[in-house]
């Protein structure tokens, strides 16, 4: 495992958030056109990283996170908070921003 990826991993999000990496998107669109950076879409889907141990609730009980480390996801285009770890970026979200997970 390089050292840029323990390093992300080695983040420990708190209650019903998540740190996902985005998946970027082709350069090229499918008529074979080159997209500048400009004209490219914020990433809407990317792979969990690491997950919280879940939202408390009043009553003090824990309730459990429905995404696990290695899923594949879509969340919210504006959700979350991008950071850069190692000159690697990461998002991270209220599992509730997380819209669907993929199969």
């Amino acid at each position: 495992m390089s050292t840029k990826v323990e390093s992300v991993t080695k983040l420990q999000p708190l209650d019903d958030r998540v740190v996902i990496k985005p998946i970027e998107r082709e350069e090229v669109s499918k008529g074979g056109i080159i997209l500048p950076d400009t004209a490219k879409e914020k990433p809407q889907e990317g792979e969990v990283i690491a997950v919280g141990p879940g939202k408390l609730t009043e009553t003090g009980d824990r309730v459990p996170m429905s995404v696990r480390v290695g899923d594949k996801v879509l969340y919210a285009k504006y959700a979350g908070t991008e950071i850069k770890v190692n000159d690697e970026e990461v998002i991270i979200v209220r599992e509730s921003d997380i819209l669907a997970r993929r199969a």
